[in-house]
């Protein structure tokens, strides 16, 4: 891929995945291509807001130039980037980091939607969002970091967190149909 000033980039490609959020692209093709932050930042020549777009800080938002200089650097269009965080008008939660088992068994990637304030369950599986690993309670890391899929502290799959939400799932209906 040419650059806009005429070099070639020497970065291994990275796809993004379907409904993946910024933070995790941007850690899977930092850990591709043994980038720190501020070096994919400075290849961009964007500085250093690499780390504060991996942690959700996006106040002030990422500028359409910012998100082409990106994807010039990183081999993806700057839509493409753009799909990766909140629409206009959503709010986002950046402390804790939320997921769900049973997608990232499905797809191994961390879901910008799972950061959106008006969500707290996952529509497709209809489990409540995780925020701490349920065998450990430690919160999870930011999604940039998640290179194996699993708690660091207790090695946890996030896949096999799935278990924990259906019970949370269960117990949540057992307490409606008490109600009625």
């Amino acid at each position: 891929m040419r650059l806009e000033n005429g070099l070639e980039s020497w970065l291994f490609p990275v796809e993004p995945m379907e409904g993946e959020s910024l933070s995790h692209f941007l850690g899977r093709v930092r850990r591709r291509n043994h980038l720190t932050p501020n070096a994919l930042g400075q290849l961009a020549g964007i500085g250093a807001i690499i780390t504060r777009w991996e942690r959700f800080h996006l106040n002030p938002f990422p500028t359409d130039k910012e998100l082409k200089a990106l994807g010039e650097v990183v081999g993806v269009d700057a839509e493409r980037l753009r799909e990766m965080l909140p629409p206009k008008g959503e709010g986002m939660m950046f402390e804790p980091i939320r997921l769900c088992g049973a997608c990232y068994a499905d797809s191994a990637c961390h879901k910008i939607e799972w950061q959106f304030k008006s969500v707290w369950m996952c529509e497709k599986h209809r489990l409540k969002l995780l925020s701490k690993c349920p065998q450990c309670g430690k919160k999870f890391k930011i999604p940039a970091l998640w290179e194996f899929g699993e708690c660091d502290r207790c090695r946890l799959l996030f896949r096999e967190m799935a278990k924990s939400s259906k019970i949370q799932q269960t117990s949540i209906s057992l307490f409606s149909d008490s109600l009625s």
